[in-house]
């Protein structure tokens, strides 16, 4: 019962709130008839990243972990017209279907895909003299969260807004001696944020049609 009513509350929300449109749910069916992993965000979750894009008044956004592309597109229509996503994404694959979708959304001239490993990418940024960047995504392998922290702080400048995605893992992540390293990097990756003294930050828990996870919100203050 309690799923199906989370998945029946987004269903009522986001058919009175979230203006998913023929690019955004194309997107999705991409993703889907390729066979990607069923890990993009919801509808609302990709509203609420395009609100606080805006919000925040980003001019320019890295995203770490694309996958098929659809919360890049969420994130990528937030921006001014001369604003710049770069997104980062280690599967050759799944890069190829966000490829499509980000290019069948228009955002082709917007949106700058990397492909490769993100702890490569990250450093190649860096070199390039890239950012800093308003607002950073972080959704991709949790066991790599605490150095891809590290890189984000690296790449921003206070006022920059930091996202790290499926934080609460169904509860498990108050587990100090669990076993699956996606929960210990979540772990770490918030107890590297509460003791950073450039970060303040929050967790909410959400539920919905994806079921019980949550999401971290940092603001890089100095």
């Amino acid at each position: 019962m309690p799923q199906q009513l989370w998945t029946s509350v987004d269903d009522y929300f986001n058919g009175l709130l979230v203006e998913e449109d023929d690019a955004l749910r194309a997107v999705a069916a991409h993703s889907g008839s390729s066979h990607l992993p069923e890990h993009q965000v919801t509808p609302n979750q990709g509203k609420l990243l395009h609100l606080l894009a805006r919000i925040q008044g980003a001019r320019t956004i890295l995203e770490i972990g694309t996958l098929g592309g659809y919360s890049t597109v969420w994130l990528a229509r937030a921006l001014p017209a001369d604003g710049r996503l770069v997104t980062l994404e280690a599967d050759e694959g799944y890069a190829a279907v966000a490829a499509a979708n980000i290019a069948g959304a228009g955002l082709d001239g917007t949106v700058d895909l990397r492909v490769g490993p993100a702890l490569d990418s990250l450093p190649a940024l860096a070199d390039e003299g890239a950012g800093p960047f308003d607002l950073v995504f972080i959704d991709a392998d949790k066991p790599s969260n605490p150095a891809y922290l590290e890189w984000a702080l690296r790449l921003t400048h206070p006022g920059s807004v930091i996202v790290g995605d499926n934080v609460v893992r169904d509860g498990a992540v108050i587990d100090p001696a669990s076993t699956d390293p996606r929960v210990q990097g979540v772990r770490r990756f918030t107890e590297l944020i509460a003791a950073h003294p450039r970060l303040t930050a929050t967790t909410i828990q959400t539920v919905g049609s994806k079921g019980y996870d949550g999401f971290t919100l940092a603001l890089v203050t100095d």
